[in-house]
């Protein structure tokens, strides 16, 4: 049996002087695809800087926040392990900054230009492989702040995919793309889970769950309020509970998605 990928124990944790979770508990299985849904300022990204350690919960007793079943966790080893594809990382890169840089940078654990490393020929070949994969080769020598949103989103997860990772967590992953952009991007979540690897989404659209995704998470003001099978919960009364709205909530090929309730009701 494997040990978990996260495991939360009666976990208090804050942003800055903002207490965020007091008490969480959350156990998320290597292999499922999962989904974390809430409003913003739910406490997403806070959970998901859990895993990253960007942040570290309050010390107290019976409580860890334990990865792959370890306490101690090597940040080298964990970006190996787990991609990460975030609208984030975006508005991070240098405008210098050229397609096969930003993908390369997700070997060297950077974000940036790249001059003050050495490159091995090994490195810029498998940085070649990942975006021939994907289809980014045209993108190699272009800059990135000249690209679309799309093109660029693209470039980050080929950056996430540079290691091989079992798991890749998408943040917000079509925030500020268009349909074609948003539709690649969940094209791509797809391909991923079939061609093995797991899918950690978080997001406040649930048009952004993909059919492959079973598991959903509700969080609210810092508390998981409801976890369980995606359809128990992808309902118009579980979604409107939720975001404190009235939605109608409609399905179709296995995506959701929510329109206005009759405001009138």
């Amino acid at each position: 049996m494997t040990t978990p990928l996260l495991d939360i124990r009666n976990v208090t944790a804050c942003r800055g002087e903002t207490r965020v979770f007091t008490d969480l508990n959350l156990t998320i299985e290597q292999g499922e695809n999962v989904a974390i849904l809430g409003p913003n300022g739910a406490g997403k990204s806070t959970l998901l800087k859990l895993l990253t350690r960007e942040i570290y919960p309050m010390e107290k007793e019976d409580s860890w926040v334990r990865i792959f079943g370890s306490d101690v966790v090597n940040v080298k080893q964990l970006r190996e392990k787990i991609g990460w594809v975030s609208y984030d990382f975006q508005t991070n890169y240098l405008p210098i900054t050229t397609g096969f840089d930003v993908v390369l940078s997700g070997l060297l654990g950077t974000i940036g230009h790249l001059y003050q490393f050495d490159v091995t020929d090994e490195q810029r070949q498998l940085t070649e492989a990942v975006m021939a994969e994907l289809q980014l080769l045209p993108l190699r020598d272009k800059m990135f702040h000249h690209l679309s949103s799309g093109q660029q989103r693209r470039l980050i997860l080929a950056r996430a995919l540079i290691h091989k990772p079992s798991t890749v967590v998408f943040d917000e992953p079509t925030s500020s793309l268009d349909l074609q952009g948003s539709f690649q991007v969940l094209n791509d979540m797809r391909r991923l889970v079939a061609r093995g690897a797991s899918v950690l989404l978080a997001t406040h659209h649930i048009d952004e769950i993909i059919p492959e995704i079973e598991r959903v998470i509700f969080i609210r003001d810092g508390e998981v309020i409801a976890d369980g099978n995606k359809t128990d919960l992808i309902t118009s009364e579980r979604v409107s509970d939720l975001y404190g709205i009235h939605a109608e909530v409609r399905e179709h090929n296995g995506y959701y998605s929510a329109l206005p309730g009759d405001a009138r009701r």
